[in-house]
């Protein structure tokens, strides 16, 4: 079997998604982050044959719909996330999880991709199976994805500056010069900006992220994902 780490901060107001304020307020942001987790974690669970993994910072009993997400996780291996960057914290979320799961390959996504679903996550593994890493590029010009089948090789992203317009290239780079050579996956758009979380919301009509999304515009009185 393969691990599904997934890397999250808990979705606490004023602390999660600040660029989508505006329009959203900090409690509203908070719940489209909480959206987006919600449906990453669902989408990670109804992929076959893996383990479940959440490396996360902060406390979901803080977070917007902190219930729903504390259901959510049942049955997930649960991790803190090290360090003091965000690119440490990576790095250490790798080295846990190979530590609690031996010799098995890790395919890592974060919290920002509410589109990814079980069939995507499935042929990633599937490639991962056949390569000895894999990426996911962002739209963003970051990116979404890592699989290793050997967890070691992500200590490499400690040297990448992380949340710029190079850090997909930087990765790859890193990765490369330690002689990987990662299959790519296909494109994804990255929530980080309002204009994001529209352009994702509208292709996932009926999800909870549409519905907090939708809950900003005022179109929807409840706000709450389903």
């Amino acid at each position: 079997m393969n691990v599904l780490l997934v890397v999250a901060k808990a979705p606490v107001a004023g602390l999660a998604k600040t660029r989508l304020c505006p329009p959203a307020d900090p409690t509203q942001a908070a719940r489209v982050a909480a959206a987006s987790l919600l449906d990453t974690l669902a989408a990670v669970r109804a992929t076959a044959s893996t383990i479940p993994v959440l490396a996360h910072t902060g406390r979901f009993a803080d977070a917007e719909y902190g219930a729903e997400l504390t259901a959510a996780l049942r049955g997930w291996h649960l991790l803190d996330q090290r360090g003091g960057t965000f690119a440490d914290r990576l790095a250490n979320a790798h080295a846990d999880t190979a530590e609690a799961f031996p010799g098995r390959p890790v395919l890592q996504i974060g919290m920002d991709t509410p589109q990814i679903r079980p069939a995507l996550l499935s042929t990633a593994l599937q490639r991962l199976a056949t390569h000895e890493a894999v990426f996911g590029p962002a739209l963003d010009g970051g990116w979404w994805a890592l699989g290793l089948r050997d967890p070691s090789y992500a200590s490499g992203l400690r040297e990448v500056p992380m949340s710029t317009a190079d850090t997909g290239r930087r990765t790859l780079t890193a990765l490369r010069g330690r002689g990987l050579h990662p299959a790519i996956l296909p494109v994804q758009r990255d929530v980080d900006e309002w204009s994001a979380a529209l352009a994702v919301a509208a292709d996932l009509p009926g999800t909870r992220f549409a519905e907090a999304v939708g809950s900003v515009g005022g179109h929807l009185t409840s706000g709450r994902p389903r």
